[in-house]
């Protein structure tokens, strides 16, 4: 059964940082891409950054570009998401999801920004308040 837990996220100042944490199991690490999605009050989801274990590319939302930074850690088969200069808008729920890689078709560009991802686990919250 494929688990996934994320962690990290609480209440920060404007201008403040988080580290979230997508723990996965039950699946063959680097197979598999992990993205991060939040979903704020009244607003769909959107894809913010993502990863691919398979080759280590990654993507971005424009709202995050040079603020957020996706990593994974194989050995942990657990994936960051380090967010800094945090602003009001940033506040949501932030989802953690998986996805099956090793596909020659696959972009995670594409899938990042459009979704359709096999595995989701729970939110954690993040709130950019003064």
């Amino acid at each position: 059964e494929v688990q996934l837990q994320a962690s990290g996220g609480g209440l920060v100042q404007p201008g403040g940082s988080l580290r979230l944490s997508c723990e996965a199991s039950g699946l063959i690490f680097d197979e598999f891409a992990i993205g991060w999605f939040r979903q704020a009050p009244g607003k769909e989801r959107e894809g913010v950054s993502c990863i691919t274990n398979t080759n280590g590319n990654t993507y971005s939302a424009d709202s995050v570009q040079g603020r957020f930074t996706i990593s994974s850690d194989n050995a942990k088969k657990t994936v960051y998401l380090q967010m800094n200069n945090l602003k009001p808008e940033d506040t949501a729920v932030y989802y953690c999801a998986a996805t099956y890689s090793r596909l020659l078709s696959f972009s995670i560009a594409t899938m990042c920004s459009e979704g359709g991802w096999d595995y989701w686990g729970e939110g954690t919250q993040v709130t950019v308040s003064s």
